[in-house]
């Protein structure tokens, strides 16, 4: 792979360890840190040292094998109960993303049917379980760019929002990932990438994304979207998500509702790119869904100095949700999702992939 065509791991194991790319560094700094304990993936996690809702799934699958592979338990009993407790306090790095606990249910699961066994093997396989959690994401969001791919051409330009690459996931991404995906295969598909307030997600980490793979993009601020879409630049408007109510509502980053009703304005389509893992089933619709809120500081002082005023009331949330009638397609591993969502997110989960 040439210079211009270089794509970073947002985390891997190595040498029995979690190492994750600290993208709170980024782009400034490239550095991989060591995580050696669970409250250090707790921290990763709340901090989003590691964050995109696949990643942070990962993160935490390995979390929990970390939190219990010095386990003294002698019987499966200590065991479970120790790991219920490190499954709960991951639970709580953030609230929003359903990877976070569809993993950690996952790896639960892995240890109830592994009980008959001794610990060492129990042991073993919650860190094969965490392997196979990984390996599944980086096919999956291989699976959605190529799905994503059947309903964008060569020479298109779409608009992206917060950080749906591979950062965010094992490998690809999932909005992004048809766009590297296109640039293997020849295609020439421009991006344009909100820099995505408060924490720029977008200008820090999917601008540096696309041009360490050379691909053509074009960073602008998150008020500026109306206005190049009134231009005619954009054919269509790509987002991750963090999780799929039932009926097909879909919270992400902050900002990405107000994207779809400016795509459904200027008649662009509005695609989510999604692990069939974010569907939330047991969710009815976004009311439903907890939105996280954060620290007033990353917006008053989210340029390295104070940009409000002190004692300032600040609202905060890292998410909104976009609801279900302004999305064209919902874009999983397993398939297309078209309206009326809710009929098709059942037909989808009972595919195998």
């Amino acid at each position: 792979m040439d210079k211009t065509k270089k794509s970073m791991l947002s985390l891997k194991w190595e040498d029995g360890n979690l190492v994750i790319l600290d993208q709170t560094k980024l782009p400034m700094e490239t550095e991989y840190i060591l995580l050696e304990t669970v409250e250090d993936v707790w921290d990763a996690i709340f901090k989003l040292k590691v964050r995109g809702a696949p990643a942070i799934g990962i993160a935490a699958a390995y979390g929990l094998y970390i939190s219990v592979r010095a386990s003294k338990a002698q019987s499966f009993e200590e065991f479970y109960e120790e790991l219920r407790n490190n499954e709960d306090y991951l639970a709580s790095s953030r609230p929003t993303a359903v990877n976070l606990f569809w993993a950690l249910k996952r790896m639960e699961k892995r240890a109830l049917s592994s009980k008959e066994k001794n610990m060492g093997e129990i042991k073993e396989d919650l860190l094969q379980e965490a392997h196979n959690i990984r390996q599944e994401d980086e096919q999956m969001c291989k699976a959605i760019g190529e799905n994503l791919l059947t309903l964008l051409k060569d020479e298109m330009t779409v608009l992206t929002h917060c950080n749906a690459g591979g950062l965010a996931t094992a490998k690809y991404g999932t909005a992004l990932a048809p766009v590297f995906l296109a640039k293997d295969k020849g295609w020439n598909i421009k991006v344009f990438a909100d820099e995505t307030r408060p924490l720029l997600q977008g200008a820090r980490l999917t601008a540096w994304e696309l041009m360490q793979y050379g691909i053509d993009v074009t960073l602008i601020c998150d008020n500026m979207a109306a206005h190049v879409m009134s231009k005619g630049w954009i054919d269509a408007v790509i987002t991750g998500c963090d999780r799929v109510a039932a009926n097909g509502d879909a919270a992400n980053k902050i900002g990405t509702y107000g994207l779809a009703v400016l795509a459904k304005a200027h008649d662009i389509p509005f695609y989510i790119a999604a692990p069939s893992s974010t569907i939330d089933i047991d969710t009815s619709d976004g009311e439903d869904i907890v939105i996280e809120e954060r620290h007033g500081d990353e917006i008053c002082c989210g340029f390295g100095r104070r940009t409000a005023p002190k004692g300032v009331k600040v609202y905060n949330p890292a998410f909104d949700v976009t609801p279900c009638h302004l999305i064209t397609a919902i874009v999983t591993e397993k398939g297309i999702l078209t309206p009326p969502y809710s009929e098709a997110i059942k037909e989808i989960l009972l595919k195998q992939v």
